[in-house]
Formats: C-alpha cells, sequence, structure tokens
C-alpha cells in the first residue's frame, strides 16, 4: 500500500489570516487517513459571515451564513481519493463554540472532519444522519487532543 499522498491548499477572504493555517493543513490527512483516503487535493477557504452568505445564497438559495460548506469537484464513487473544497466560517465556528460549549479548536475540527465527511460523498439528510454523525464523532474521538488553534495564550487546555 502506497503512503498517502496529497495537497491541502488553505486560504483566507476576508478575515485575518490566522496563524494556525499551517496546522490546519496538517490536521486534513490525520482525518483523511482514519477514513480511508488514499489520495486528496482539497482547497479550504477560511472566511467570515459576509462571504459565507454570498456562497451559501449562490449554492444553496439560503440568504444567511452557515458553519461550513462542500464542494467536491468529482462525485466520490469510494474512498480511494476525495477532490474539493471546503468554505469555513470562522464567525460561525466562534458562534457555534459558545452555543455549544465547546472549545473554539473543538469546533474548528467538528466543522473540518463534518466537510471532509461530505466530501467523501456522506450525507446526514434524509434520515441518513445517523452514521454520518456517528462517524464523525468516532474519528473526533480517535484524533483526541490534537490541537490546531494555538492555546499557550490563554493557558487553557490539555498538554
Amino acid at each position: 500500500m502506497s503512503a498517502a499522498r496529497g495537497v491541502v491548499d488553505v486560504s483566507v477572504d476576508g478575515v485575518p489570516a490566522p496563524p494556525w493555517r499551517k496546522r490546519l493543513a496538517s490536521f486534513c490527512p490525520r482525518v483523511l487517513s482514519l477514513i480511508g483516503v488514499e489520495a486528496w487535493d482539497i482547497a479550504i477557504l477560511l472566511c467570515g459571515d459576509e462571504r459565507m452568505t454570498e456562497l451559501n445564497t449562490r449554492y444553496r438559495a439560503k440568504a444567511r451564513p452557515t458553519d461550513v460548506l462542500s464542494f467536491p469537484r468529482e462525485e466520490a464513487s469510494d474512498l480511494a481519493s476525495i477532490h474539493g473544497d471546503l468554505a469555513l466560517c470562522l464567525d460561525a465556528m466562534r458562534r457555534n463554540a459558545l452555543r455549544f460549549g465547546v472549545s473554539e479548536d473543538d469546533e474548528l475540527k467538528r466543522l473540518i472532519v463534518h466537510g471532509l465527511l461530505h466530501l467523501a460523498g456522506m450525507d446526514h439528510g434524509r434520515g441518513k444522519g445517523r452514521k454520518m454523525l456517528t462517524l464523525q464523532e468516532k474519528l473526533l474521538s480517535d484524533l483526541g487532543g490534537q490541537k490546531i488553534m494555538e492555546t499557550a495564550r490563554t493557558g487553557r487546555g490539555s498538554s
């Protein structure tokens, strides 16, 4: 079996570039490896409410921001490869973290895993959610304490 290979490109639009962009890019291959993806080409756009509202209106006809959108570049026939784009709204991620009482880092990881599962062809609509969301939570558990965002500044978080 060949080693996992691929590209994860992280860009920003309308928000300051976070210092943890490289850690985010290195987190994705760990997730993909856990779900058995061997090759990938993924672009992640980090944006704010304004840009996400534009995307959500254009592609889903919903004139409001959402937390994450997934855009597969090709239909996933199996989990051997994934090619697609994710748009992640940092404003929505922060609101979600407050709403659910979790750290921003945990919510960021949850949104990335969720978006990658969508790129892998999984869906949680129309009664299909249990399988995808169960796998999502298992992956997050398997990833354990791996951090994306810097927590040293606050003194919070585990080592």
